[in-house]
C-alpha cells in the first residue's frame, strides 16, 4: 500500500506543489487531532493516509478552475465540488484503500447537513471525514501555501469555534484546538 500512496502523492505534487504541502499539513493536523481524541493507532493511521489523499480528486479539476478559487461560476463550482467523488473513485479498485474512501468522499460534508456530495449530517459523516474537514478548513486559512485568505492562528481558531455545531463536529473542533495548544 505504501507504494500506491507514494505514487498518488506524486500525482498530487505534479498537479501542484502547494496542494502537496497542504496535504502534508492536513495529515499532520489530523493525526494530532485523532490522537487527542484517543482513537486507536490503526484508525489514526487510516485518517493520516486519507488526509494525505483528501484532495486527490483535484488532479481531475482543470488548473483554470483551481486558480479562480473561491471565485467560481455555478458550473465551475460543480466541477470543483466533484473532486471529493473523483478522488474516491480513483481508489475504488484498490483493495488496500477501501477504508480511506469514505473519509475522502465526505470531507466536505457539514455537521448541519448542508455540505457535499451527499448532504450527510452529524454522526452520519464518518469520524475521519469530520476530522479532515476541520483541519482542512484551518490549514486553508493559516497556511501560506494555500489561497490568499491568510489569517492568524487566533482568527482561524475563532472561526472554527463559530462554525462548531454548524459546519463542524463540536467534539472534533475542541480536540483540534486542544491539540494545537
Amino acid at each position: 500500500m505504501n507504494e500506491i500512496i507514494a505514487n498518488l502523492l506524486q500525482l498530487i505534487q505534479l498537479k501542484s506543489a502547494k496542494l502537496y504541502l497542504h496535504s502534508q499539513q492536513v495529515a499532520n493536523y489530523a493525526v494530532s487531532t485523532a490522537a487527542k481524541m484517543r482513537l486507536p493507532r490503526e484508525e489514526i493511521e487510516r485518517i493520516r493516509v486519507a488526509a494525505l489523499l483528501h484532495d486527490l480528486g483535484h488532479v481531475t479539476v482543470p488548473n483554470a478552475i483551481l486558480a479562480k478559487l473561491p471565485y467560481l461560476s455555478t458550473r465551475e463550482m460543480s466541477t470543483f465540488k466533484n473532486h471529493c467523488n473523483a478522488g474516491s473513485y480513483m481508489l475504488e479498485n484498490m483493495a488496500s484503500c477501501q477504508e480511506l474512501i469514505p473519509y475522502i468522499r465526505y470531507h466536505h460534508e457539514r455537521w448541519d447537513g448542508t455540505g457535499y456530495p451527499k448532504r450527510l449530517k452529524g454522526v452520519n459523516i464518518p469520524l475521519g471525514a469530520r476530522i479532515i474537514a476541520v483541519v482542512n478548513h484551518y490549514d486553508r486559512f493559516i497556511n501560506p501555501c494555500t489561497q490568499n485568505w491568510e489569517k492568524t492562528k487566533g482568527e482561524a481558531v475563532r472561526e472554527l469555534f463559530s462554525l462548531s455545531g454548524t459546519a463542524f463536529d463540536p467534539d472534533v473542533v475542541r480536540a483540534f484546538i486542544e491539540a494545537l495548544g
